[in-house]
């Protein structure tokens, strides 16, 4: 890949730009109906949702993976890779698809942003559904109190340093190959080589490294500044909106057994999936379950 135009791979769907929140955001899409926003996790882009995409539109659901601000062939400007911004952001795109609401579906990454747009961002939201993540709460505790799960996010404290970390992920594969094996359930088939090629060569894109690490950086600071408490508090209010959350028994990023316990953020309908034997990119290596489970779920969201 030497351009965004390189991830704009053929399949069952449409690509599309859309102008949102002062920038431009690279969609495919796929179906008519309700409108279901997908947001993709690390180191991804919005690939890592094709099953789903054909999934959701063959149940009747219009489905939108976008790439985040930052990645794929989304704009990547110098600033904007906070939480505020990234909920703003998904927001933007659900008005500029021609819509007032949407459930917003976000895995890993996109999952933080997704358990964040109810409190930020009522009035655009119809439902969330969080792969492979859990509250923001219940992450930023884990992290403090668990050692295994500290452990497994070491990764963010690797992406604080300037500019070797960019330098790290596109020198080759090897660091997104770590990721994708060490956060997949072992002796599975994900990843495969193409798929450890295809992301790889999306993050060598020029300034998406840079874009995905200021991500894991505001994580970072955003533990030691005062607005950090301020954050927390923001998006603990009760949820009222349905959620449901899918987590792989195996996950090795976002840990299972530290990491329960989303549901006292939620005080409307609230739904958990628990899939056996997977691991943190469920929607690629559990794509059935994956896709029975939003599809049943969304049955059940009010219009």
């Amino acid at each position: 890949m030497s351009d965004a135009a390189s991830v704009l791979l053929d399949g069952p769907w449409e690509h599309e730009y859309v102008a949102a929140n002062g920038a431009r955001f690279h969609v495919a899409l796929a179906g008519d109906g309700p409108l279901v926003l997908l947001l993709h996790d690390f180191p991804q882009f919005w690939w890592a949702w094709r099953h789903q995409l054909v999934a959701l539109a063959d149940a009747g659901y219009r489905a939108a993976a976008v790439d985040l601000r930052g990645f794929g062939a989304s704009d990547k400007p110098p600033r904007g890779y906070d939480t505020y911004t990234a909920t703003a952001d998904a927001a933007a795109v659900i008005r500029s698809l021609g819509e007032e609401r949407a459930v917003v579906v976000g895995a890993g990454l996109g999952g933080w942003t997704a358990w964040a747009m109810p409190n930020l961002q009522p009035a655009f939201t119809r439902g969330i559904g969080a792969v492979s993540m859990a509250h923001p709460a219940i992450m930023q505790r884990a992290a403090r109190r668990d050692r295994a799960q500290r452990s497994a996010l070491s990764f963010v404290g690797h992406l604080q340093w300037p500019f070797r970390p960019e330098r790290t992920l596109i020198r080759d594969d090897t660091l997104v190959r770590r990721y994708l094996t060490s956060w997949a359930a072992p002796g599975g088939t994900f990843p495969s080589e193409e798929e450890i090629s295809r992301y790889a060569a999306a993050l060598a894109l020029p300034f998406v490294a840079h874009s995905a690490a200021e991500y894991y950086r505001w994580f970072g600071r955003n533990q030691v500044r005062r607005d950090g408490p301020l954050f927390q508090r923001r998006v603990s209010s009760p949820i009222q909106v349905p959620v449901l959350q899918v987590q792989g028994s195996a996950d090795g990023c976002v840990l299972a057994d530290a990491t329960g316990g989303s549901q006292r953020y939620v005080s409307g309908p609230y739904t958990y999936q628990a899939i056996e034997g997977a691991g943190h990119f469920l929607p690629e290596e559990a794509p059935t379950q994956v896709n029975r489970a939003l599809i049943d779920w969304l049955a059940t969201v009010p219009a």
